[in-house]
């Protein structure tokens, strides 16, 4: 084989190799894209469900106020309220208690991630955070965290 044949062959590596990247990009652009698109229904589906179950605990506990939760912390909702207390002694105190659920933001890593925070008379009591990559994702698994979590703080904020 002389130096010219080696040439075009050559060349034509380079360009299906060319061809291949290219064909890859698209791909991972699509499957990005579809990754975009199960997040955004899960995201809707399990705010819609924070702020539910939200504002059931919130018929149990009269005094919590609602609030919708969007933007670059995520989507979802937070409950508080402000108790102030006086003792036999005349001293009087100011308690904050809020629940926060929040499903962050898609990010690089393509997981759905919900987050929680609860605060009982100015005790932090929970910090809590969940995620799974979108393909493994199932809702309803992630409804029953959500719920376990809001129970959890329904009890703690009972025994106070």
């Amino acid at each position: 084989m002389d130096f010219e044949e080696k040439l075009k062959k050559a060349i034509n590596r380079g360009e299906e190799r060319s061809s291949n990247r290219r064909e890859d990009r698209e791909q991972k652009k699509l499957s990005r894209e579809d990754l975009k698109n199960r997040h955004n229904e899960f995201r809707l589906n399990l705010s819609d469900h924070i702020e539910k179950s939200l504002k059931k605990l919130i018929d149990h506990f009269p005094g919590f106020e609602y609030e919708t939760i969007y933007g670059d912390r995520g989507w979802g909702g937070a409950i508080s309220r402000d108790d102030i207390t006086r003792s036999a002694s005349g001293k009087s105190g100011s308690f904050f208690s809020r629940l926060e659920l929040t499903v962050r933001p898609l990010n690089e890593f393509h997981v759905v991630n919900i987050t929680g925070k609860g605060t009982v008379q100015n005790k932090e009591m929970f910090n809590w955070n969940y995620f799974k990559d979108i393909p493994e994702t199932d809702s309803e698994e992630f409804k029953k965290k959500i719920d376990t979590w809001i129970l959890q703080y329904a009890e703690q904020f009972a025994a106070r």
